[in-house]
């Protein structure tokens, strides 16, 4: 008789594909997916950057505008325009006023807000449902998952505000994972971990980033590239420096209403991941979470409920 985690871990199992033809991406995957050039400058960046985060009011401004919002001059957003494949500035508005336009009518009608902590609630809903239309297409987190699963040692890591999330994700891994390595500590800590991880057979590293971007998530991962290790980022951003850093990103909106940071989006993106690994070797989850119970049982670790 499997334990109800063993249970889930079986009927839960991921199918491969898309989900169907009409299945529209989050706006910020369609922008993502627009602005993906290799050879934009740091301020075409900024400007893709700032499209993506406030698409929603951006797409309806004029040149001189938008210039101003992010700082540039209007030529230079002309030069983003045709660096992106439009013929000018107003064609590339008028594809983001569809973008922001479908994803408004897709969505459902907008509801009297009561207080702060309800519009709170509805943009973390937007978060999920952006989300939702990401995975659409599961085929990517299960190449990631089976990537995570083979790694071993399988290094998690984490800093500053992200600490909470890779503490989760390690703790549940741990549970379907032979050896997996939390690294919570930036500087040399982070260092000496990554290097001998990499020493040991690891192959990948999951980073977390959730604002403020800490400068040592940054130079963390660039060591663990520099070692040869592989790097899928979970994170808010779209674009920048740890995203090109990055083998793979799973980019999830976090919820800012507050005066900290709300992170629906990316603890369902780190269950999405960690039911992938468990799909990758389901006889190793199974004997694991076999392994777990009876220890669990034999010591009591659980409330009755």
């Amino acid at each position: 008789m499997p334990s109800p985690q063993q249970a889930r871990a079986q009927a839960s199992a991921i199918t491969s594909g898309r989900a169907g033809p009409d299945t529209e991406l989050s706006p910020t995957a369609q922008l993502r997916t627009l602005f993906d050039r290799p050879r934009l400058s740091p301020g075409q960046r900024r400007i893709a950057q700032y499209l993506i985060e406030h698409i929603t009011e951006a797409a309806f401004l004029s040149i001189t505008d938008l210039a101003d919002r992010v700082g540039v001059s209007q030529p230079s957003v002309t030069r983003f325009a045709s660096a992106v494949g439009f013929s000018g500035y107003p064609a590339l508005r008028e594809r983001l006023q569809a973008i922001t336009i479908g994803t408004r009518s897709g969505g459902h009608a907008e509801e009297n807000r009561a207080n702060e902590l309800q519009a709170a609630v509805d943009a973390e809903i937007e978060n999920l449902e952006n989300l939702r239309r990401d995975l659409a297409d599961t085929d990517r987190v299960i190449e990631v998952g089976r990537e995570l699963s083979a790694s071993a040692p399988l290094t998690v890591l984490g800093l500053r505000i992200s600490v909470s999330l890779a503490e989760y994700f390690a703790y549940a891994a741990r549970r379907i994972h032979p050896d997996v390595r939390l690294v919570t500590l930036g500087g040399s800590v982070a260092y000496d971990a990554l290097l001998q991880s990499r020493e040991a057979g690891g192959t990948w590293v999951l980073a977390f980033s959730m604002p403020r971007h800490a400068q040592e998530t940054l130079t963390a991962v660039r060591v663990a590239r520099s070692a040869g290790l592989k790097v899928a980022l979970i994170a808010d951003l779209a674009l920048g420096p740890l995203v090109d850093e990055a083998d793979v990103t799973f980019a999830t909106g976090t919820g800012s209403r507050l005066v900290f940071d709300s992170y629906a989006a990316p603890g369902v993106m780190c269950a999405a991941l960690l039911q992938a690994m468990t799909d990758a070797d389901p006889e190793r989850t199974q004997a694991r979470l076999e392994d777990y119970e009876q220890v669990a049982d034999e010591h009591q670790f659980f409330l009755r409920d």
